[in-house]
């Protein structure tokens, strides 16, 4: 049975305190079951928005997508999660990457590192998070147990078998590093390529005693990182653009500069654009959860209003 769709929407910007409290206001009419923030130095800082957002919502749930591990260090981001954590009701979705800005780490006087490196702070952030937000001696406490759920974006080997044996979300990039391209700008990969990502992510997972969207359906029961029967991972994917449109193929020719490698057909089977009129999107939705397992869907701060007439014909589906 598929799992049900989740739409979150990645707040950018912030003008003003009331400002973002009606944008928050809005997602929350809009239908959006999640409000995101990024970890990016221009952006909002991630936990003080979150607690913002709760205090004028009550139903959608709170995450940061995704924060910069190379920017945190371990102790003292396991108290921001607790603290946030209790102060939105247990509400927080915690995620985290390895980061691949290297003018944010300069700025912030940080090492960047290799991209081994990288994933080893992040692995090690996993583990000391894992650590102290268990241990029922810790405190502050969070308001969920035993810690909030973690998601972990990325699309390499390392980053993907971290995810399989961690996290109760896997966010898949679908873009990779654009060879020639200015540190940071990511070209799209093909939708076969996505597809081969997300199948070894499966593995990785199987690997790791954890369950597969196969092994669920027939009912098998696994004992892994999480312990004995918990549910599989939930699988989510950002859409880069969301474009109402009438002629589908017209508005690929549109975007073709920015993914070179890729063909129409490739274009128009991407879950990174979505393109048509509501009817026609939702049913790209429906054939990406069916192709490639995503059912949790991120779309930008200016795609919001876009995607909610696609979320009113989804929803509870």
């Amino acid at each position: 049975m598929a799992r049900p769709f989740r739409f979150g929407v990645n707040l950018l910007t912030l003008e003003s305190a009331e400002a973002w409290r009606e944008k928050c206001r809005r997602a929350e009419r809009l239908g959006y079951d999640v409000l995101l923030v990024p970890d990016h130095l221009g952006n909002p800082a991630p936990f003080p928005a979150l607690a913002t957002a709760a205090e004028v919502t009550e139903r959608p749930r709170l995450g940061t997508f995704v924060l910069n591990a190379g920017l945190w260090n371990p102790a003292l981001l396991a108290r921001e999660v607790a603290t946030c954590d209790a102060l939105t009701g247990g509400r927080l979705e915690l995620g985290l990457g390895a980061g691949y800005v290297k003018a944010e780490h300069d700025s912030a006087g940080l090492p960047f590192g290799s991209p081994r490196e990288r994933v080893d702070h992040l692995a090690h952030t996993v583990a000391e998070l894992e650590r102290l937000l268990t241990d029922a001696e810790y405190r502050p406490r969070p308001a969920q147990s035993p810690r909030p759920p973690l998601l972990l974006g990325g699309n390499g080997d390392r980053l993907l078998r971290l995810a399989a044996r961690h996290a109760q979300i896997a966010a898949f990039t679908g873009a990779v590093q654009a060879p020639g391209g200015p540190e940071g700008a990511l070209q799209l990969i093909s939708p076969e390529a996505l597809e081969e990502r997300v199948g070894a992510f499966h593995r990785f997972a199987a690997e790791a005693g954890r369950p597969t969207a196969d092994a669920q359906a027939a009912g098998e029961e696994t004992t892994g990182a999480q312990g004995a029967g918990e549910e599989t991972a939930e699988l989510n994917y950002l859409i880069q653009m969301v474009g109402p449109t009438g002629d589908r193929r017209a508005k690929v020719r549109e975007l073709a500069a920015y993914a070179p490698d890729l063909t129409e057909d490739q274009l128009l089977e991407h879950p990174a654009l979505l393109l048509g009129d509501a009817k026609e999107m939702a049913e790209q939705l429906r054939a990406h959860r069916e192709r490639f397992g995503f059912s949790y869907f991120t779309v930008l701060e200016h795609n919001m209003d876009a995607l909610a007439p696609v979320i009113e014909q989804l929803h509870g589906c």
